[in-house]
């Protein structure tokens, strides 16, 4: 029996020596549970920005900028090839640039990166292909063939225009609103700091 009652007495001892150095040992073991890190898992589809007017003016741009490169690359003969290939460039760069903005700004990826501004970024995409379709699309009208192809990319090239035209007007309206919303709160912050720092050197004369 006192066999028995000391084997107990050391257990309970072993026991209770375990449970202090495992409360007092600084690696104790979490209960919380591990996540994995997904870094997709803020991309999603927005549709609201889809519906919008720069959704809608993107998709409308990517598609005839499309429709306009392919007009183009039908064009199997010509002499003179400057305009040709000018126009190809500026619609296959306008359809890539403008199809990879559409596709950040409907995935939310742009929120990823929040120290570039996209406003700014979106707004200097539609204007230089504004210039630069109106100025492809006038050379190719004045120095073709008259063949369907070419007539057919310089119509399609100037109703892009148009429609960057457009893209551009609203860019620089919330580009410029944008600057307004983040120069406002600045401004009220400088007003504050300053105001506060005048009440110091009035409490603390010492410091003039």
């Amino acid at each position: 029996m006192r066999t028995t009652e000391e084997a107990e007495g050391f257990d309970g001892e072993a026991s209770n020596t375990s449970m202090i150095s495992g409360a007092s040992s600084p690696y104790q073991p979490t209960t919380e549970p591990v996540h994995a890190r997904n870094v997709l898992g803020g991309i999603r589809c927005d549709v609201d920005y889809l519906k919008s007017y720069f959704g809608i003016l993107k998709v409308v741009e990517v598609v005839l900028s499309l429709i306009g490169f392919i007009c183009i690359e039908t064009i199997m003969m010509c002499s003179p090839c400057g305009g040709v290939y000018f126009f190809e460039f500026v619609s296959c760069s306008a359809f890539v640039v403008t199809g990879m903005l559409l596709l950040i700004f409907s995935l939310n990826l742009h929120t990823k990166v929040p120290h570039v501004n996209w406003s700014l970024t979106d707004l200097v995409n539609t204007a230089a292909s504004t210039f630069f379709f109106f100025l492809s699309s006038l050379v190719l009208a004045c120095i073709n063939h008259r063949t369907g192809a070419e007539i057919a990319a310089v119509i399609f090239g100037f109703l892009v225009t148009g429609v960057y035209g457009i893209n551009t007007f609203l860019a620089v309206r919330r580009w410029r609103l944008g600057n307004g919303c983040q120069g406002a709160p600045q401004t009220s912050e400088y007003m504050r700091a300053r105001t506060a720092s005048r009440g110091e050197m009035e409490a603390r004369p010492e410091l003039a």
